[in-house]
């Protein structure tokens, strides 16, 4: 059995045909782009497969998701009791409708596996979403409570004070959250610099207290990206919402490419992205591999993707039709495991919804790949389950949440030589 060591030294062996070389060009293909276009794939040659024995100095990964990418940028593929993964970025539209139309135990067994391979299962990451602005927003969305164009129970309120949020981060923390979120309901920061500066203060003063912080503040400058990392950000979320082609029937203020260059922007800024969608916005199962196309073929997947049913609210467009289809624990749990499996290590977080769901429902889901949720009584303007209620769920399911600045447990399965790795040398590494 080749133990792991070998990946050591196929990393040096790179490094010495790259100082070798150093004039060694980047293939057009290998240039970041914003395109969803699938790449032309570069030769590959395989250099070394291996069961999986651990040979980590650590039994965590980086907590930076670039970081621990590089850990990978040589592994092709990984398999498991007949299962083979790949984190891949040239994933067609047919190929995920393959994988989300698998009928249900096999889809199940799959995404189960995949997670197995890439996580430790028993591991959950707790975020808190608090709303440090709510309800006046100039947006159409037609499933949010917090627009000026829709009349719900939402009565719009000014910016928290700074005081109030980092209050609300200790009890989040002393709860045994890791990650807290800020919610802002604007289209976009524009020249709020006002409260840009109060929200620098937030994002330092929840950072201070060693919690992980993550906003959703609508669309960003590259500048102002720039400006939350220094300020210690770990995380930003703007999702997609659905396929593009769904996405005119649900919001006209702002298109999808002003989605796809704000991710763009808070990745350039070394921001991890959060991006995910809603289901329940009156799409069809096209639209729901439409949105898990887009994500797959990213240059980079989000280090997370947050999966939302949604809370229809009366008042809005959407909670007021009476023909949208409720989303069920299947529909939830199809879509988890797609991405599960299109987007390996992926994080991808339970998120709106969850009170519609029994214990049995949401393990369904955890079970389907998702290793992260929202906690905390109310996510933005809409109910969540109560920390203890939850606390009590993990005991039930005897899982153990994610620490705060630490990356992921390395996978069980690999440290017990489950896994079958597979290592390929790409074209641009061949320069010796």
């Amino acid at each position: 059995m080749v133990v792991a060591s070998r990946f050591l030294l196929s990393q040096s062996v790179r490094r010495v045909a790259l100082l070798r070389n150093p004039g060694c060009s980047v293939p057009s293909w290998y240039v970041r782009t914003l395109s969803t276009a699938p790449q032309p794939v570069a030769p590959k040659v395989v250099i070394d497969r291996y069961s999986s024995i651990h040979d980590y100095a650590t039994e965590r990964l980086p907590n930076d998701v670039n970081e621990r990418n590089a850990l990978f940028q040589e592994e092709e593929s990984r398999e498991m009791s007949g299962i083979t993964a790949t984190v891949r970025h040239d994933w067609t539209k047919q190929e995920i409708a393959d994988i989300y139309s698998l009928p249900f135990h096999e889809l199940m067994y799959h995404a189960s596996t995949v997670h197995r391979m890439y996580w430790d299962p028993s591991e959950v990451q707790q975020c808190t979403l608090l709303s440090i602005k709510t309800g006046g927003c100039t947006e159409d969305c037609s499933y949010c409570s917090q627009s000026t164009r829709h009349k719900t129970f939402v009565k719009p309120t000014p910016t928290m004070k700074v005081q109030e949020v980092l209050e609300a981060a200790r009890r989040a923390k002393e709860a045994g959250s890791t990650r807290f979120c800020m919610g802002a309901a604007w289209r976009e920061l524009g020249n709020k610099k006002n409260a840009f500066n109060h929200i620098l203060d937030m994002v330092r003063g929840v950072n201070a207290m060693g919690m992980e912080v993550c906003c959703t503040l609508g669309m960003l400058t590259a500048e102002q990206a720039k400006q939350l990392k220094e300020a210690g950000l770990s995380a930003y979320n703007h999702n997609l919402d659905t396929s593009p082609e769904h996405y005119p029937k649900v919001i006209s203020t702002r298109s999808y490419e002003d989605r796809l260059q704000t991710i763009a922007n808070v990745r350039d800024a070394g921001i991890s992205v959060c991006c995910g969608g809603i289901l329940g916005l009156g799409e069809e199962e096209k639209d729901r591999v439409g949105l898990l196309h887009v994500l797959a073929t990213l240059p980079e997947h989000p280090e997370s993707v947050p999966i939302n049913a949604l809370v229809a609210v009366e008042g809005t467009p959407l909670g007021d039709a009476d023909e949208i289809h409720r989303v069920d624990a299947f529909d939830m749990a199809r879509m988890i495991a797609t991405a599960r499996i299109v987007m390996p290590r992926t994080m991808v977080r339970l998120s709106a919804g969850r009170m519609s769901f029994s214990h049995a429902e949401q393990f369904l889901m955890f079970q389907a790949g998702a290793n992260s949720i929202f906690n905390g009584d109310k996510l933005l303007t809409t109910a969540n389950p109560e920390f203890d209620e939850d606390q009590a769920m993990f005991q039930k399911f005897g899982f153990k949440g994610k620490p705060a600045h630490k990356g992921p447990l390395v996978a069980p399965a690999e440290t017990t030589g489950q896994v079958i790795i597979t290592k390929v040398e790409a074209k641009h590494e061949q320069c010796a």
